[in-house]
């Protein structure tokens, strides 16, 4: 059965005599074909006409209809689109010979219409039926070709279109492009050529390179040329002389990139050319400015280091003087409290030489205690001044700020008078922070004594412990927290310049005589060591707050034992003992001697060598820090190698390298401070031999 297309499926029949028109199209469409009967040539021909034949797919004729002439049909037939030849069936009846009817139909149609199928009558519908699928397959073909056609004119005129814009974009562009073939010849050659060449573009394309350039030029070129065709990318810098016909010369920049078949062989290669003459010159240009500025900077550099020179010997000068500033108050200040240090001590050591001569001993025991009080407040004092300079060695333990401040509450209120209340706000939080035992209550005593300077008519001082808030210490000090341990009163206050220049060594404003102005400085410096800081707020006649602010520790505050022991004794160890002052090497060698310990004495660390290289026993090595040439922890280190299992303990009045043990410090070592109580000489040296194990 016949499949109906969507163009060309209709069959016109046209039978004027009898039933043939009626039966033929009965048969087609029982075939499944879409047949339509009209009543002559001139019906048939209108039928053709509408909609440029579209919907007609053959033509199916009696005899019979041609006999009133075929004018019509010929119209019809004449006028179709170039692609369409719609076919024409003729029913034929035979005559006397086989050739009858078609030369019949040829005489009466023109010669431009050869698409004539003539069936002879009587025929039966298998052949009929046969005959007109073939004629309507090959009228499909017809449409087929017409939409193929349609199609490839849309591609050209969309090509032609495109090459319009290419070449649009092309010729607008400050650029020669271009495409050569294989054999050098230009294909496409862009409006840019005139204007560097001086030939149209039109002109360009059929030339080889070698004519356009020249043989000469195309020489620098010919390695290039042969890289693209390779299929590499080809650039070069070069020169054109005679550069858009007035004899310029212009740098360029040329580029050949190579094109590709299907196949990934190479067809040919585009070519770009920029000018860059203006580009080079802008770069030459910035060149010599930069060489200008960096000329001019090296003066000026010169001119600022020179500046730089003499203000820093203005600033030393400057410095300078405030140093002898503060050395004048330091003679008012610190001398004086000196002196009645020295008085103490050389007063009570003559009149113990006395009491000793006249054989009056009696009185020896309080001379005794007043020189040792003496000599321990200039050991304070001492303390105080490392403390500023950052140089007192630091035992950095946990301590709980809570148990400091109610261990020193007593001793507090009896320092500071009955006309001063003392509130502590300690709250129920245990607060453990990673500092200095002594040096913390020494700050906390100084800042109370500050505190009741400014209250002479009496007051409350206030000193409370807490968590810092987080914005509290500061950016300036990292992460972590921190633990405040304030001190308030309700004195005098400071005025701004006061406050300014509170952390200042030396200043104070007491009179001469009756403060040295290092308490506060003291207190900064060891706040700073311990990895914390100072706070002071403070407004004229509202009183003052000093808030100092410590590491906070998770660890277990350490507990400092309530009474000194007397020193063991030792069991005949050999002591080592290195130290430059004569008289604090005797009274060290002394004391071990005393406490039966085998010592042996050197005054530097030359001299301490050769017994470290020595089979010579040595249990403990005592070495002062700051020894003359090599110092105490260079020679530990030599002593170490030496003997790595020796311990050593460190002696140090002022050492910048030993301001924070942890770090100064290596496992089997431990440091004691100068001066201390000979004592505590011989509870460390005995610790220290004996062992973290050692019972006692």
């Amino acid at each position: 059965m016949h499949r109906r297309g969507v163009r060309g499926f209709q069959v016109l029949v046209c039978a004027p005599f009898g039933r043939d028109g009626e039966s033929l199209v009965g048969v087609l469409q029982r075939e499944g074909y879409s047949a339509e009967l009209t009543g002559d040539l001139r019906t048939l021909g209108a039928r053709m006409a509408q909609d440029e034949g579209q919907a007609v797919g053959a033509v199916l004729l009696t005899e019979e209809a041609l006999q009133a002439g075929a004018e019509a049909l010929t119209r019809a037939l004449t006028v179709q689109p170039e692609w369409s030849d719609i076919p024409v069936v003729l029913l034929a009846s035979r005559r006397s010979g086989p050739s009858e009817p078609v030369d019949r139909f040829r005489r009466i149609l023109p010669g431009s219409v050869t698409n004539i199928v003539t069936l002879e009558r009587p025929l039966g519908i298998e052949s009929l039926v046969s005959s007109l699928a073939s004629v309507m397959r090959a009228r499909q073909k017809q449409f087929e070709m017409r939409d193929r056609l349609a199609e490839l004119t849309l591609s050209r005129e969309a090509l032609a279109a495109s090459e319009r814009q290419l070449r649009l974009v092309a010729d607008s562009l400050p650029v020669l492009i271009a495409f050569v073939d294989r054999d050098l010849v230009y294909r496409f050659a862009n409006r840019a050529y005139e204007d560097w060449f001086g030939f149209e573009p039109d002109a360009v394309i059929g030339l080889t390179i070698p004519q356009l350039l020249g043989a000469e030029a195309f020489e620098t070129r010919r390695e290039g040329v042969a890289m693209a065709l390779r299929g590499e990318v080809f650039q070069t810098e070069t020169r054109f002389s005679g550069y858009g016909g007035r004899g310029d010369d212009r740098l360029a920049e040329v580029r050949y990139l190579p094109r590709f078949d299907v196949g990934g062989g190479v067809d040919g290669f585009h070519i770009f050319v920029l000018d860059i003459t203006e580009r080079k010159r802008l770069e030459n240009d910035l060149r010599e400015a930069a060489a200008m500025l960096e000329g001019r900077v090296a003066e000026r550099t010169a001119e600022l280091s020179a500046e730089m020179t003499r203000r820093e010997g203005v600033e030393d000068a400057l410095r300078q003087s405030q140093k002898m500033e503060a050395i004048g108050q330091l003679t008012g200040g610190i001398a004086h409290d000196f002196n009645n240090m020295l008085a103490g001590v050389i007063g009570s050591l003559d009149l113990m030489r006395r009491r000793w001569e006249r054989g009056d001993y009696a009185a020896l025991p309080r001379y005794i205690d007043n020189a040792s009080q003496a000599a321990g407040r200039a050991a304070t004092l001492t303390s105080r001044l490392l403390a500023f300079g950052r140089r007192q060695s630091l035992d950095l333990v946990p301590v709980d700020l809570k148990a400091i401040v109610g261990g020193m509450e007593d001793l507090l209120r009896r320092t500071l008078g009955e006309n001063i209340e003392i509130v502590t706000e300690l709250g129920a939080e245990a607060l453990v922070a990673r500092t200095d035992v002594s040096q913390l209550e020494n700050s906390l005593l100084n800042l109370a004594i500050n505190a009741r300077d400014a209250m002479p008519d009496g007051g409350r001082l206030t000193i409370a412990v807490r968590r810092a808030g987080p914005d509290e210490a500061g950016p300036r000090f990292g992460p972590g927290e921190f633990v405040v341990l304030s001190v308030s009163d309700t004195g005098t206050g400071m005025s701004p310049e006061t406050l300014a220049k509170a952390f200042e060594p030396f200043f104070t404003t007491k009179p001469i005589g009756q403060g040295t102005g290092l308490g506060l400085s003291q207190i900064y410096g060891f706040a700073r060591q311990s990895g914390g800081h100072v706070a002071i707020d403070s407004e004229e006649g509202r009183g003052t707050t000093i808030r100092l602010l410590l590491p906070l520790e998770v660890a277990t505050a350490a507990v400092e034992e309530a009474e000194m022991r007397e020193a063991p004794a030792g069991e005949g160890e050999s002591v080592l003992i290195v130290e430059d002052e004569g008289l604090v090497r005797m009274l060290i060698t002394d004391v071990l001697a005393d406490l039966g310990y085998q010592p042996i004495e050197v005054g530097s660390a030359d001299d301490a060598l050769p017994i470290l290289q020595s089979g010579a026993r040595i249990d403990l090595m005592v070495t002062d820090v700051g020894l003359p040439g090599m110092n105490g922890r260079q020679l530990a280190e030599i002593a170490r190698r030496l003997r790595p299992d020796l311990k050593i303990l460190f002696v140090t009045g002022y050492a910048e390298t030993a301001s924070v043990r942890g770090e100064f410090l290596d496992e089997g070592m431990d440091l004691i401070g100068k001066p201390f109580e000979y004592d505590a000489l011989g509870a460390k040296v005995r610790a220290m031999i004996a062992g973290p194990d050692a019972a006692g």
